[in-house]
């Protein structure tokens, strides 16, 4: 599933194709993807301005100078494509996938200006809702997220105490939306090497220095993830069909059995171990992370 920097890229490529063009047309080529559109979802779309196109967490947020805001979710595998003779490429470096399928090509909206940014899922995971933008802080998807970890809110103290107390592994805390909002598996365990922090740790035991230390690597890998156009693994895509390639820099993700690079020349005695924590797989150094 992609992870806030894939989604944030993908917000990115969508701005310049959305922001403050009207919607002339919406379609909905199937009733429901991971759940069922809401009512009278193209009805409600069509005419409507775009007034910008945010993010929060792993969510899209397109808002609408209707008053309503259109909330989406990638899923695994949903992608955005846009077609306009105005846009010519989109932000970000990748490498280029292949198109996607268009018997997956589940909603399709038409703008001005000739543009068309089509929704493509084929596992339909993702999904789509529409709110009244002022129901915002208590909409049933986004009300108990925790801070964004590029925030004034995300720090030392603040994961200190949002961490005080629990007896289960940092690694599995880190996964919770409601302590930092858009962190998964692949970042938390970057963040984690960086800050030489043992997956395995007590998350109440992360406090002072420890702290301080963990929440700079979360902004610093997310930061340098969203630079590189995301950490794209398997079928997921930008908004110009095209790859991420931050995982050519992962420093332990996908490592397994590989040298560490924890020592300042690079290399570690060490190999990179794997664990599995809660059915999913951490990979760290054991030498290097306390």
């Amino acid at each position: 599933m992609p992870e806030l920097p894939e989604v944030e890229t993908v917000r990115r490529g969508l701005v310049p194709a959305m922001e403050g063009r009207r919607i002339l047309s919406a379609r909905a080529n199937r009733p429901d993807l991971r759940f069922a559109f809401p009512d009278r979802f193209a009805e409600r779309l069509t005419g409507t301005r775009v007034e910008r196109v945010d993010r929060r967490a792993k969510y899209l947020l397109a808002r609408l100078g209707s008053g309503e805001t259109l909330l989406m979710h990638l899923g695994m595998s949903g992608r955005f494509s846009i077609t306009a003779e105005d846009i010519s490429r989109q932000p970000g470096d990748f490498v280029y996938a292949a198109p996607a399928n268009p018997a997956h090509n589940h909603v399709v909206l038409e703008l001005e200006g000739g543009v068309v940014v089509t929704y493509n899922d084929p596992r339909r995971f993702g999904f789509m809702d529409l709110f009244e933008t002022a129901v915002e802080p208590t909409q049933k998807y986004l009300s108990l997220l925790g801070p964004e970890p590029d925030s004034n809110q995300f720090s030392g103290p603040y994961l200190a105490e949002a961490l005080k107390g629990r007896r289960g592994p940092v690694k599995t805390a880190l996964l919770d939306q409601r302590i930092v909002a858009g962190l998964g598996n692949i970042y938390v365990c970057e963040a984690l090497w960086r800050a030489r922090v043992s997956p395995r740790r007590k998350a109440g035991t992360i406090a002072g220095a420890r702290a301080e230390a963990l929440a700079g690597s979360v902004r610093a890998v997310i930061a340098e993830a969203i630079a590189a156009g995301g950490s794209t693994l398997r079928d997921y895509a930008g908004p110009d069909g095209a790859l991420g390639y931050f995982q050519h820099r992962f420093d332990v993700y996908g490592r397994e059995g590989e040298p560490g690079r924890c020592e300042a020349e690079g290399t570690c005695p060490a190999r990179i171990e794997r664990l599995v924590q809660q059915g999913r797989s951490t990979f760290f150094c054991p030498r290097c992370q306390r």
